[in-house]
């Protein structure tokens, strides 16, 4: 089994940045992409960026040039640097995890842009 814990979130000004991380415990071998997901008040969670286990990238066009999803194997942990927030980026972001093709999920860390 994967488990996994977000942090990093908080509450920031339009335009600033943050970096979220995701630690990975368990079966890490399991693991074949590790994303990060957001979900606005009263919206579905919604995919932002996803990394494959060959370390190929996938964004959504609206983080596109503003977000960065990485990892370190070492410390089996991923980050999702946050740039140029604005707003509308206001969530709760959690972590995900294709373990053995089960999805496992973060219990969420909030994110707050004030304008």
């Amino acid at each position: 089994q994967v488990h996994l814990v977000e942090s990093g979130g908080g509450l920031v000004q339009a335009g600033g940045s943050l970096r979220l991380s995701c630690v990975a415990s368990g079966i890490i071998e399991s693991i074949n992409t590790m994303g990060w997901y957001r979900q606005a008040p009263g919206k579905q969670r919604e995919l932002v960026a996803a990394m494959s286990r060959a370390a190929s990238t996938k964004y959504e066009d609206f983080v596109k040039g503003r977000f960065t999803i990485s990892r370190n194997n070492a410390k089996n942990t991923w980050y999702l640097q946050m740039n140029n927030l604005s707003p509308e980026d206001t969530a709760v972001y959690y972590c995900h995890a294709d373990s053995y093709g089960r999805d496992i999920w973060g219990k969420g860390t909030l994110v707050t842009v004030s304008s």
